[in-house]
C-alpha cells in the first residue's frame, strides 16, 4: 500500500505542480510580450519661424523620449522582479504540491486500507466481519459493499459446509453404531454358535449396504438437496422387520424391548433402501431417548389406500410447537416436556424419504407419554 501511495502522491504533486508553472510561465510570457513591444523613441519634426513670421517644418526626426525610456527601464525591472518571484513561488508551488499529493493520496486510499485491514483481519472461521464503508456511493463504495456480499455468501457457504458435515456425522453414526454393538457383543460372547455369528454377520452387511447407500445420497443431496430413488415392488411388512431385526442387538444393550407388529402383504412401490434408511432414522431416534426398561414398537399397516409404517417410543415426547420444527434440519426440540432428539439430518431425510414418494410423516406426541411417527405411502 505505501508504495501505491507514494506512486499517487508524485502523481498528484507532478500534476499539481505542472499546472502550477503553466500558469506562471503563460503570466509571464504575455506579461513580458506586451511590455517589449513598447517603443521607447518618437518621431518628431522641428518647427523655426523666420523673420518674416513664417514658421518652417524641418524634416521628421526620431529621437528617444525619456519618459518611455525611463517606462522601460521600470518595466524591465519588474519583468526581472517577477521572474524571481515565479522562481520562488514555483519552488513554494513544488514543496506544497508534495505536501497536497500525499495528503490526497492518502485521503483516497484510506478506504482501500479499511478494506485490506478488514480483509487481512478475517479467516476462515470467523467470516462475521463485514467492511461496512462509509460515505458517498462512489466507486470505492460500491467495491466494499460487493466485498460485504461476497462475505456473506461465502459465510453461508462455510456454515453450509459446517452444517453438511455435522450431518453426515450424524447420519453415518447410527449404521457404524449398530455394526459396533453387534460386533461387539459376539466377539464377548465365546460360546457363539455359528447361527449367531452368521446372524450378526447378516446384520453387519446390511448396515453397511446402507452405509454405503447412506453415502451416496449425502453426495446426492450436498449436490441436488435431493435423494435418488429407485423404485421397485417393496413389501412394507418385510421392510419393517429387517428394520427390527437390525436394531435388535442395539436394543438389548440399552435394556429397550422391541416388538414389531405389522400386516402381511403391504406391497409399495417404493425404493427399499432408501425405506430401511428412514425406519433406520427413526428407530436410532427412539433408541436414544428411550428410558431403559420401556418399549419400541414397530408397526405397518393399510388404511383407505395407504401403506403406513410406524416406531412409537414412551419417551419424554415432543411438546406440540415442537413437532412440525423437529424435521428441520438442525433442529433440537428444547423445553420442559420436549423430547430430547437431534434434528440433524435424520428426520429431515425421512420427510424427504416421505415425499419423494409421493407420501408424508405424521407425528403425535404428548409430553410425557412419547412419541409416534408414521410415514405413510400410497398403495
Amino acid at each position: 500500500m505505501g508504495s501505491i501511495r507514494f506512486r499517487l502522491a508524485f502523481l498528484y504533486s507532478t500534476i499539481l505542480f505542472g499546472l502550477a508553472v503553466v500558469v506562471v510561465a503563460v503570466i509571464y510570457i504575455g506579461l513580458a510580450r506586451s511590455l517589449s513591444e513598447q517603443p521607447v523613441t518618437q518621431r518628431v519634426r522641428q518647427f523655426s519661424e523666420l523673420p518674416t513670421g513664417d514658421i518652417v517644418i524641418g524634416p521628421e526626426q526620431e529621437r528617444i523620449d525619456p519618459y518611455l525610456y525611463i517606462e522601460k527601464e521600470a518595466n524591465q525591472r519588474a519583468l526581472d522582479t517577477l521572474r524571481e518571484l515565479a522562481f520562488g513561488s514555483l519552488f513554494m508551488l513544488f514543496v506544497a504540491s508534495i505536501g497536497v499529493g500525499w495528503s490526497v493520496s492518502g485521503r483516497v486510499l484510506r478506504p482501500i486500507e479499511h478494506i485490506t485491514d478488514v480483509a487481512r483481519d478475517i479467516q476462515a472461521t470467523d467470516l462475521s466481519r463485514r467492511i461496512n464503508l462509509q460515505g458517498p456511493d462512489d466507486e470505492l463504495k460500491q467495491l466494499a459493499d460487493t466485498f460485504d456480499g461476497m462475505l456473506g455468501r461465502i459465510d453461508e457457504a462455510f456454515e453450509s459446509q459446517r452444517d453438511f458435515i455435522h450431518e453426515a456425522s450424524h447420519e453415518l453414526r447410527n449404521p457404524l453404531a449398530v455394526i459396533r454393538t453387534n460386533l461387539d457383543v459376539t466377539l464377548a460372547d465365546r460360546d457363539a454358535s455359528e447361527d449367531d455369528l452368521r446372524h450378526a454377520a447378516e446384520v453387519v452387511q446390511k448396515s453397511t449396504e446402507r452405509m454405503s447407500r447412506l453415502v451416496d445420497d449425502l453426495l446426492v443431496y450436498a449436490r441436488k438437496g435431493r435423494l435418488s430413488l429407485e423404485r421397485e415392488r417393496v413389501d412394507a411388512a418385510v421392510v419393517v422387520s429387517e428394520a427390527a431385526d437390525e436394531f435388535a442387538t442395539s436394543a438389548e444393550a440399552s435394556d429397550v424391548g422391541l416388538e414389531c407388529d405389522t400386516e402381511a402383504d403391504l406391497w409399495v412401490d417404493a425404493d427399499r433402501l432408501a425405506l430401511r434408511q428412514a425406519l433406520a432414522n427413526l428407530l436410532a431416534n427412539a433408541l436414544r431417548v428411550s428410558p431403559a426398561g420401556t418399549t419400541i414398537r414397530l408397526s405397518a399397516g393399510r388404511k383407505a389406500g395407504w401403506i403406513w409404517m410406524g416406531v412409537e417410543d414412551q419417551g419424554p415426547g415432543i411438546a406440540e410447537s415442537d413437532q412440525d420444527r423437529v424435521f428441520q434440519r438442525f433442529y433440537r426440540a428444547n423445553g420442559e416436556g420436549s423430547e430430547a432428539r437431534s434434528s440433524g439430518l435424520g428426520l429431515t431425510i425421512v420427510r424427504q424419504i416421505a415425499e419423494a414418494h409421493g407420501g408424508e410423516v405424521r407425528l403425535v406426541s404428548d409430553p410425557g407419554r412419547g412419541a409416534a411417527f408414521a410415514i405413510w405411502l400410497p398403495a
